[in-house]
């Protein structure tokens, strides 16, 4: 539970800047792979989840504004 709110305590663009760095670490990590100098290859899961919980986040905060977005609407056709 604590990861949750230090994923929704980030602003948008903290957000964003964690999800760059954690695409970019795990495009490291996959050719570190290849080359086969990575020897922590749990790194790996564990940056696709960063990665996974991030663009989750991003995609709740892009669903609530949705919402707020037509409730307004729906005030304003009705008010």
């Amino acid at each position: 539970m604590a990861r949750r709110t230090t994923w929704t305590g980030l602003t948008d663009m903290e957000l964003i800047e964690r999800l760059s760095d954690a695409k970019d670490e795990v495009f490291k990590l996959r050719f570190q792979i290849v080359t086969g100098r990575l020897d922590n290859t749990a790194r790996l899961k564990q940056a696709k989840k960063e990665v996974a919980r991030a663009m989750t986040e991003l995609r709740a905060r892009e669903i609530q504004a949705a919402e707020e977005l037509e409730t307004q609407r729906q005030e304003a056709a009705n008010g």
